[in-house]
């Protein structure tokens, strides 16, 4: 079940940024006193009671600024477009305003389900101007304060009205994404894949607003290949704003066990690919690197070489990861793809036995001594693997304070060297000894 998506719209300086922190729980949006800090959209994941969504904090909406300024304007369209439920913020303080009316305009065309949010209802000065938002003409008003924490519950409350509860999906079976640019051929990636001779296309099959999953069996097993879909509304500046494809990638990569990041060999490596890149390795996620296109390169060998090297030096965050060169066009090397991003799975899910791990830490720690600091050293008393998804390890020391980010790296670096983790990001968690 895919999760719901909520936008907060609204002019500059209401208070969006304060309640998107409220709800995620993190200092994630950027907040100050000026009018217009908030120029993307800024993502989160929202987890309330039974209830799980995605949260978009968008730029704030000003006449008086550039005639409208069409990139907030459009990336506020495209917020609304991804939406199931629309919070309109509105500032009780100070009372409706033109721009209010101008988003208003925006959200009575969109059909979706408004909430309009009252905030800063933290003072008297507020009861004088309450009733006047009744003007906005929506159904649902509800009175706020992101800054002291007043009436979010219920706003909440009201979001997930007509949310289902978290069911886990597609239980047991591997669940791999196809993400990246747009353009970059996610879909024909996939279509090829499915079409290959030694897979066999099921009836099952969902499709959502974002994504299309498709159930189909490989080598006798099940799995479901997500494609995220690329922009419904056609002008050019929905096909060549790249950004605007995060939120698709962003629910992909969540519900994914697996992601393939997909390259486009003719562009090269652009900024945005780390970044989805980053993403995937934020969420803790398995990645195979996929460069498409792959047909359209000339003296191949020597191409892949410079590939290689490049994806080393902007991809340093990931060297763990694998590369695969494809052409979903002509299927040439598609083959490669599912055995990669079967490794990639199982390495994530790897349990290591602790007797293993801590021979392994303890000659690494023996081999090089940590540096002292303020005539104390770092000592390593026990280590064992807690959780898999991705491997997660606790190392118990004498005082965490004295991890240099170096040496966890280095750490991190003779674990890789003693098992095979390739694919999948690991992470080590210093405890102090008797900490839980």
């Amino acid at each position: 079940m895919k999760k719901p998506v909520v936008a907060l719209l609204g002019r500059p300086n209401v208070g969006k940024s304060t309640i998107f922190n409220r709800m995620v729980g993190k200092k994630i949006s950027i907040i100050e006193d000026t009018p217009g800090i908030t120029r993307d959209r800024i993502y989160g994941t929202v987890e309330y009671r039974d209830y799980c969504f995605h949260l978009i904090d968008t730029g704030g909406i000003d006449l008086e600024v550039n005639a409208f300024n069409n990139e907030i304007k459009v990336q506020a369209e495209l917020a609304i477009d991804e939406a199931d439920v629309i919070v309109f913020v509105v500032d009780g303080k100070e009372g409706l305003t033109a721009n209010d009316f101008a988003v208003r305009d925006m959200l009575v065309k969109s059909n979706r389900k408004v909430i309009v949010a009252i905030n800063k209802c933290d003072s008297s000065k507020v009861k004088d101007t309450e009733y006047e938002f009744y003007e906005l003409g929506f159904d649902k008003y509800l009175k706020v304060s992101g800054e002291h924490n007043l009436g979010i519950g219920e706003l909440l409350d009201e979001i997930v009205t007509n949310f289902e509860p978290i069911e886990e999906e597609y239980k047991d079976i591997v669940k791999f994404s196809i993400i990246g640019r747009p353009n970059v051929g996610k879909s024909s990636l996939v279509n090829a894949l499915l079409n290959e001779e030694r897979v066999i296309v099921s009836d099952v099959a969902g499709t959502t607003r974002d994504a299309i999953d498709t159930q189909f069996t490989y080598h006798g097993k099940e799995y479901v290949v997500i494609d995220t879909a690329g922009m419904r509304k056609k002008g050019k500046v929905y096909e060549t704003v790249e950004r605007y494809s995060l939120l698709r990638s962003m629910k992909a990569i969540d519900r994914s066990d697996v992601c393939c990041i997909v390259i486009n060999a003719e562009e090269g490596i652009v900024e945005h690919d780390k970044h989805i890149a980053g993403y995937a390795l934020e969420a803790g996620k398995a990645v195979v690197l996929v460069v498409n296109k792959w047909d359209t390169v000339n003296d191949k060998d020597s191409a892949m070489r410079k590939w290689k090297n490049d994806i080393e030096a902007n991809f340093q965050f990931m060297s763990f990861v694998n590369v695969v060169f494809l052409s979903a066009k002509t299927k040439k090397r598609i083959h490669t793809l599912m055995p990669e991003v079967l490794r990639a799975y199982e390495n994530t899910r790897k349990e290591i036995k602790t007797s293993l791990l801590n021979n392994v830490i303890t000659d690494a720690y023996s081999l090089n001594l940590p540096p002292s600091y303020k005539g104390k050293r770092l000592k390593i008393y026990f280590s064992t693997q807690v959780s898999t998804n991705p491997p997660t390890f606790n190392i118990q020391v004498n005082s965490k304070g004295l991890i240099h980010f170096s040496y966890e790296r280095y750490l991190e670096n003779k674990i890789r060297e003693a098992f095979d983790f390739t694919g999948t990001p690991i992470v080590l968690q210093f405890k102090n000894k008797g900490e839980q």
